[in-house]
């Protein structure tokens, strides 16, 4: 794809003509991300949805669902979203932790603990592209009834940058000078002019870890922390249990931030035994709402989803789980 084409249909998507989902996924089928996608359409001038796919679901009162069953069949290890190894830790981590803002499927950056989305237009994204200020939502607290501040934000950056804590999403703060403003206000500055901006405290990098918990559990004494395996988050669930390995499990936090959220009641994320054993777990016994990676034949998939009490759903992504080669 040439300069001119990918320009053609960033103009199509302006004017209406191609939806963004629609862009979102030839971009995907190039190699791309779908947050890449966005950050192209927002730098030609193609708005963020306010608060991405969350306007769709539009809950009344929080709570009411019961409990939320989800099969894992790779366990969760280790709760602490900087140490997470692979999806099944973050997923885990993400239960009680949460990022200033996320990526949608359509590659909409939408917040979370962010106040709003950083923009030229409101003076979040600098001119010269070398610097970018968030500003922190109001009233958040940590489960321990502790108020979340910019403090928190500074120091995630700083722990995730130290090279003796050997943090996974280290990478994404190495190259970033970090500051605060005052307490709902952070600054990340740049060494040079930086387009995608959007990874620093986003998505599942990104996701804050509470100062005054993990103060005391910096570099080389990190994985000593107990809240590696007690998460003490801002997130709509609150820890309960956690076995390593096999299951992980938290109830509705009721001082959550965003309103009338969550609706279950409760949250299981069971690990261990196979795709195949999982797939059935949910497709054919119901004894669990959802599994996660179906790694499975699709006409085992379409026999069990025959059964009547689940279906199997597909997303687009940039991620390889393996690859299938005739050797002869």
């Amino acid at each position: 794809m040439t300069e001119h084409d990918l320009r053609t249909l960033i103009g199509e998507v302006k004017d209406g003509s191609l939806s963004r989902r629609s862009f979102v996924r030839r971009m995907l089928a190039l190699g791309l991300t779908a947050p890449m996608a966005g950050m192209m359409l927002a730098q030609n001038g193609v708005a963020f949805a306010a608060n991405g796919l969350r306007d769709a679901y539009k809950p009344t009162k929080a709570g009411g669902g019961g409990p939320l069953k989800l099969l894992f069949w790779q366990a969760a290890t280790l709760i602490n979203p900087h140490f997470a190894i692979g999806t099944k830790d973050q997923e885990g981590s993400r239960i009680f932790y949460e990022p200033l803002a996320a990526w949608d499927a359509d590659g909409n950056l939408f917040p979370i603990l962010a106040a709003e989305i950083p923009s030229k237009e409101n003076g979040g994204v600098a001119a010269d592209g070398r610097s970018v200020t968030w500003k922190l939502k109001p009233n958040v607290k940590w489960h321990d009834g502790k108020p979340f501040t910019a403090d928190d934000v500074v120091f995630t950056a700083e722990y995730a940058a130290n090279p003796a804590t050997a943090a996974v999403t280290g990478g994404s703060y190495i190259n970033v000078k970090v500051t605060k403003v005052d307490d709902l206000t952070v600054k990340l500055s740049f060494k040079e002019p930086t387009p995608f901006w959007a990874d620093a405290f986003v998505s599942s990098a990104g996701m804050i870890i509470p100062k005054h918990v993990f103060a005391d559990y910096t570099g080389d004494k990190s994985r000593d922390a107990p809240a590696n395996l007690a998460p003490v988050g801002t997130g709509p669930y609150k820890f309960s249990e956690f076995r390593p390995g096999d299951i992980l499990r938290g109830v509705r936090n009721p001082d959550y931030h965003v309103p009338n959220r969550p609706f279950f009641d409760s949250i299981e994320m069971k690990g261990g035994g196979d795709a195949v054993s999982a797939a059935r777990a949910v497709l054919q016994t119901g004894e669990y709402d959802y599994a996660w990676n179906m790694q499975v034949e699709d006409e085992i998939l379409k026999r069990l989803e025959a059964e009547g009490k689940g279906r199997v759903k597909m997303d687009y992504g940039g991620n390889l789980e393996f690859l299938l080669l005739n050797a002869t």
